[in-house]
């Protein structure tokens, strides 16, 4: 199985880092923003961060889709933010697979990326079991990855 792992650097690519390890055997990738953090990552794509700017959020938008293109994921999983909404809205017209983790840091509110992407997602976790109630019936308590 291929495995996209999209992302916003920082403490969104912190927590996928902390579940890729679940992923071993399976041929996984990156799609995240180029930052001191993220620009050691192997199997990596950098794209252009959207931050509600609609003309960068085209050049997103056209950096994914070539991406999947390229790649053709089975599967999905992000933890969220800026690269999340577009790759997992065209990864789910291409008939992919996306899960999407909500971010740690989110304890009382769902994110704006979740409330986007919930609707699409096949699978959506929460790690925080007081955030069901936020979502729908769609979203599973997983538990903190850190």
């Amino acid at each position: 199985m291929k495995i996209c792992l999209a992302c916003s650097a920082g403490g969104h690519l912190a927590e996928l880092l902390q579940v890729k390890a679940a992923f071993r055997g399976h041929d996984t990738f990156f799609v995240t923003f180029l930052r001191e953090d993220s620009k050691e990552l192997k199997n990596a794509y950098f794209i252009e961060d959207p931050r509600r700017n609609p003309l960068r959020l085209i050049k997103t938008i056209f950096s994914s889709l070539s991406i999947l293109k390229k790649e053709n994921p089975d599967v999905i999983l992000t933890t969220g933010a800026g690269v999340a909404v577009p790759i997992c809205w065209l990864a789910k017209i291409m008939g992919k697979k996306v899960a999407y983790l909500e971010s740690f840091c989110r304890v009382k509110e769902p994110s704006l990326s979740g409330k986007l992407v919930y609707p699409i997602a096949d699978l959506f976790l929460v790690q925080w079991e007081g955030m069901l109630s936020k979502y729908g019936k769609k979203a599973k308590y997983w538990g903190a990855v850190f």
